[in-house]
């Protein structure tokens, strides 16, 4: 059984500083996830290391080379970071870099290689993704965000867990975190979203779920919750009812 976590980049980052890593953050993660290895498969999100340098090259709607190595660079560097933290809590986590096995087309997922991840977890490694840039065959090249790895992910290994790590205690709306949106709903709650702090070019929540009720549509029911509060990643893996259900209309 497959469990797909996706830990957004403002929880390990500050977004509104460049290559700002939030260490405790990541530290009491991995502690989390340390017992929750099985069948799981870790998405994190770019965060600092790579929205501000794909907004300064004009990524992902500008062709540039040099802006495309930078933010890979960007990413893989905050991917070590994470990946050394969970193995220094007892986790055995292997990086996986999104462009050397992602092929997009018109900025969506057209291909991606899934077996080695496979591989990897039935033999207790932990593979761990991030959103990074990818070659697409429409565009040259794009941005793969960490939502669109998870929706991914979620489908190709028929997971059972899906979970969003946010942070903020779901998705919120006059204040308070929804318990469900649906597409039927989504209409109702659209003024509730607003761009966060920092720089974001992948659609912030609005984003998220749009990726989310794609999966939904498919018949998977997901979560948005925050991570920032201790005990939320260990609560959402073991499916505690926290945060914002995204499911499937009635």
């Amino acid at each position: 059984m497959f469990k797909v976590l996706k830990i957004g980049g403002s929880t390990i980052t500050d977004k509104a500083k460049a290559d700002c890593v939030r260490d405790e953050e990541i530290e009491r993660i991995a502690g989390e996830i340390l017992d929750q290895t099985s069948g799981l498969v870790l998405v994190h999100g770019a965060g600092s290391f790579g929205h501000i340098p794909a907004k300064k090259y004009g990524l992902p709607g500008k062709f540039s080379p040099e802006g495309l190595r930078i933010t890979h660079a960007s990413v893989v560097e905050l991917n070590r970071i994470v990946v050394e933290a969970l193995t220094e809590a007892g986790v055995d986590a292997l990086p996986v870099h999104p462009l050397s096995c992602v092929l997009l087309k018109d900025g969506r997922i057209e291909k991606m290689e899934v077996d080695f991840i496979k591989e990897m977890v039935a033999g207790g490694i932990l593979p761990v993704l991030h959103g990074d840039v990818a070659m697409d065959s429409s565009r040259r090249a794009g941005i793969v965000s960490g939502d669109q790895l998870v929706s991914y992910l979620a489908k190709a290994l028929d997971a059972q867990t899906v979970a969003l790590g946010t942070d903020v205690d779901g998705v919120l709306c006059s204040g308070a975190p929804l318990k469900e949106v649906t597409r039927k709903t989504l209409p109702d709650i659209e003024s509730c979203f607003t761009q966060g702090p920092g720089t974001d070019v992948t659609g912030g929540m609005r984003g998220k779920i749009l990726e989310l009720l794609e999966l939904a549509d498919a018949g998977t029911t997901s979560l948005i919750f925050n991570a920032r509060k201790a005990g939320m990643v260990k609560k959402a893996l073991s499916g505690d009812a926290i945060g914002t259900l995204i499911r499937r209309s009635d």
